[in-house]
């Protein structure tokens, strides 16, 4: 490994954050000017558009027969945005959930991450699965906008006029169109960069590309949502921050994962190891986040905490297991025989609670 491949390492990750931020920045503007709620902004332009490194860098794999990048870019950046994106949110500020998120779009999160197991249980995802994911990115767009348009002229009014995100004027929209045009320019060259590099660090450290793919691809693509997330949250623009994770996880998925599939020849092949544990533990992150944004309709920041221990105890695991660590055996008795269940109780005890508050809610309300 030389300083040319961790030059080109940092310069791709530097044009992907600053392309992301272009497109993100001009897509904003577009949606507010065709009238979309902050929600659904954040559940779909900002969420797609901070997901565009995802999109071409695990394309760009899956041409170079590069699965294992392909896919362990998705579902690490999945494990990234749930874990260490919110968590290190509601640490900053607690998250306030609203209704439409832990009723329906956590759930399509969970379908997602479920149907992406189901599909890679054979170590493939082929071209007829990929047509399937596609078609749910699409119909869960289309749901989405449709769902915005419904609102109340008053509430898309207040949205319109947010901090954040400013309603642009018809002269603005050509610049708007040239900072997508421009940010997608740069998503693409740094993708390359960024893929080109890690698998030559990869090959260095003796590390598969797996590995690389769940860690410094995946947390280096997540950056965009990093960024925007945690400045929404201080924003107080709480629903862009969920909305980004979520929405972004669900495209992640189904529009990722699907145009990779099709585009590999004979479908993305999927490492034993993702279907062994990452994709399972992929999804039971998703899992997770119904209860935990039921109670109380908020990520507390002891929540928060947790999020962001379990990312570090999964990168630990990860490690470990690459480098078969003498450590590793003893690692994962604790995380099974105390920390998992600890946190399944703890969950389950704090859900219990939220769901006799909410009866008793009702009941008065009712009364």
């Amino acid at each position: 490994m030389t300083l040319a491949t961790l030059a080109l390492l940092v310069l791709g990750l530097a044009l992907l954050t600053a392309g992301a931020e272009a497109l993100v920045r001009g897509a904003s503007r577009l949606a507010l000017a065709a009238g979309l709620s902050p929600l659904v902004i954040g559940l779909t332009v900002v969420a797609y558009g901070t997901s565009t490194p995802e999109l071409v860098v695990s394309t760009m794999a899956s041409l170079r027969a590069q699965p294992d990048i392909a896919v362990a870019n998705v579902v690490g950046s999945n494990v990234f945005n749930v874990l260490f994106i919110l968590g290190a949110c509601a640490v900053i500020l607690p998250l306030a959930i609203s209704r439409q998120v832990w009723r329906r779009e956590v759930p399509i999160m969970i379908g997602a991450s479920l149907l992406l197991l189901a599909f890679a249980a054979d170590g493939r995802v082929g071209r007829g699965e990929s047509l399937v994911l596609l078609a749910g990115i699409v119909g869960y767009t289309v749901v989405s906008i449709r769902a915005s348009r419904r609102e109340s002229a008053a509430a898309q009014a207040e949205a319109a006029h947010g901090e954040r995100l400013d309603r642009p004027a018809r002269r603005g929209l050509g610049t708007s169109v040239l900072l997508v045009l421009g940010g997608l320019g740069a998503l693409v060259l740094g993708a390359r960069w960024l893929v080109d590099s890690a698998v030559a660090i990869a090959r260095a450290a003796g590390l598969s590309e797996v590995v690389i793919g769940l860690t410094i691809v995946a947390a280096g693509t997540s950056l965009p949502e990093v960024a925007t997330s945690i400045v929404a949250t201080i924003r107080g623009e709480r629903d862009i921050a969920v909305g980004n994770v979520v929405g972004s996880n669900v495209y992640n998925v189904l529009a990722i994962l699907g145009v990779a599939g099709l585009v590999a020849p004979g479908g993305l092949v999927v490492h034993r190891s993702l279907v062994a544990l990452d994709i399972p533990f992929m999804t039971a992150v998703a899992v997770a986040c119904l209860p935990l944004f039921f109670t109380a309709r908020t990520l507390a920041r002891w929540e928060g905490g947790l999020f962001l221990g379990y990312y570090a105890a999964y990168t630990a695991y990860l490690v470990l297991a690459a480098t078969e660590h003498d450590a590793l055996p003893a690692f994962s008795r604790v995380m099974w025989l105390f920390v998992a269940p600890i946190t399944i109780v703890t969950i389950a005890v704090v859900t219990v609670r939220a769901i006799r508050i909410e009866r008793r809610t009702t009941s008065a309300a009712r009364g």
